[in-house]
């Protein structure tokens, strides 16, 4: 019995060691085997990635609708600035449609401006603002709530702007028509000759060419430019009158200030008008002529250095089928002056203007301006205080013109027919602002070389502002 119960105590601990190393060496295979553990971790890690790789593609579709939407605004704002007139926002909202966001649908908004704050200070430049709301997704797992609503859930507006400005360049002008009288400005008919390569012309309202661009480089129209200019630019900025402020270096008049003292020659009134006979005259400073001032012969005007000025109050300059011409080195300008005190409405009974009575041959002006002094490059001026018998029905025909310098005539209706070539003895450059103008078909303008030859001349010639391309700015 003892033996038999000694004997099982033994079993029991043997076996309890076996069982116990078992345990033991499981417990250690179990330790070092790693397969599964990967598994395990993934099963707590899927739930977060699976919501870090949602929101990345999420972020990463609102990268590319911005910068497809910045895309679009950088072009609209482009467009809007290059256009610069009237219709500048159709044009800013269509280009941004073009580019799929179009104003109003899929959640997009445009919106333009015309007014909006430049970098280098101002309010003149063209923005364009693109605003599209998307729907969130994903990324509301992690508790974003977006910055807007859509449909009353949570949503993302993203938002893409634009600035540009408008890049101009200076244009020089032969023929500037200022429009004080608020009526088309230029106008041709039939197929005029006019060759002006070098020089661009402006109309202050509108301009309409009928069979000839003028070979102008520049056609240029505050309103509605039609035909006129090889390139052609309608909505420019008005160009101010360039030389109205020489008004003040008119010489006084002496001449007294009763409209009778200053006749037409047909009105044989109480003072004779001025001839001037056959030869050379030397001129120089300040030449008052009261009335009218005819020749009777060719003459030529010997005024060098910085010129004569050639004052006529209150009349004509009849040419009376003759030549006045200036000699080679002088310089003249004729001024049409309105007798101080006289007529404070610009109105004088005389015609104050270069004519021609002599009803056979024309005579001819052939006259250079002077190239220095107050009136450089000046070769005609009316007062601007003159506002009737200003009219020129005839330029370049009755008499011929042949100039070298500006033409100002800035109340007057000018009616070009015959060949305006440059003078004998002067540069080539010809400029005229006048109010109006009418080129016929038998206009034959030459214009002249305006950087070189109106430089030579000693003329400023009137420049116009004209948009170019947009440049982006922000």
């Amino acid at each position: 019995m003892r033996a038999s119960a000694r004997g099982g105590g033994i079993g029991e601990c043997i076996m309890s060691s076996r069982t116990c190393l078992g345990i033991f060496r499981r417990l250690r295979d179990l330790h070092r085997d790693r397969r599964g553990n990967v598994a395990v971790m993934m099963g707590f890690l899927l739930a977060p990635l699976i919501g870090t790789f949602g929101v990345g593609f999420e972020v990463g579709n609102w990268y590319l609708i911005t910068r497809s939407a910045q895309n679009a605004a950088d072009s609209a704002a482009l467009a809007a600035a290059t256009n610069g007139s009237t219709g500048w926002d159709i044009e800013a909202k269509a280009v941004a449609a073009q580019y799929g966001f179009a104003d109003g649908v899929n959640n997009v908004t445009v919106t333009a401006s015309n007014a909006a704050a430049c970098p280098g200070g101002g309010n003149t430049c063209y923005s364009v603002t693109i605003t599209k709301t998307v729907s969130l997704f994903v990324s509301q797992v992690i508790g974003y709530t977006g910055n807007a609503t859509l449909d009353g859930a949570a949503a993302q507006q993203l938002t893409s702007t634009a600035v540009a400005t408008q890049s101009t360049i200076q244009v020089p002008l032969c023929l500037l028509a200022l429009g004080k009288s608020g009526a088309q400005d230029i106008v041709t008919n039939g197929n005029p000759k006019a060759n002006m390569t070098d020089c661009s012309v402006m109309a202050n309202t509108s301009a309409t060419c009928n069979g000839s661009n003028l070979g102008a480089p520049y056609g240029l129209a505050h309103g509605k430019n039609d035909g006129c200019g090889v390139i052609q630019v309608s909505g420019v900025p008005q160009v101010t009158d360039p030389y109205a402020s020489l008004a003040t270096k008119i010489p006084t008049n002496t001449c007294g200030t009763s409209v009778s003292n200053y006749p037409q020659e047909t009105k044989k009134g109480p003072v004779n008008w001025t001839q001037w006979s056959t030869g050379t005259k030397s001129l120089s400073g300040n030449v008052k002529i009261c009335g009218d001032l005819q020749l009777t012969g060719n003459v030529t005007i010997d005024a060098p250095g910085a010129g004569a000025t050639l004052v006529i109050y209150g009349g004509q300059l009849d040419t009376n089928g003759y030549t006045l011409q200036t000699s080679s080195g002088s310089g003249l300008t004729v001024v049409f002056a309105n007798p101080t005190g006289c007529c404070s409405d610009g109105t004088v009974s005389s015609n104050n203007y270069p004519t021609d009575n002599s009803g056979g041959s024309k005579g001819v002006i052939d006259i250079a301006a002077p190239t220095s002094g107050d009136w450089s490059g000046m070769a005609i001026y009316q007062d601007p205080n003159l506002t009737s018998g200003v009219d020129v029905s005839s330029a370049g025909n009755s008499p011929t013109w042949d100039i070298s310098g500006a033409v100002y005539l800035p109340n007057s209706n000018v009616t070009i027919s015959g060949a305006i070539n440059k003078s004998s003895n002067g540069s080539n450059c010809f400029v005229m602002v006048m109010d109006q103008v009418t080129i016929n078909g038998t206009g034959d303008l030459l214009a002249g070389d305006t950087a070189a030859g109106c430089a030579a001349a000693g003329l400023n010639t009137p420049k116009a502002t004209v948009p170019t391309r947009g440049q982006l700015v922000y």
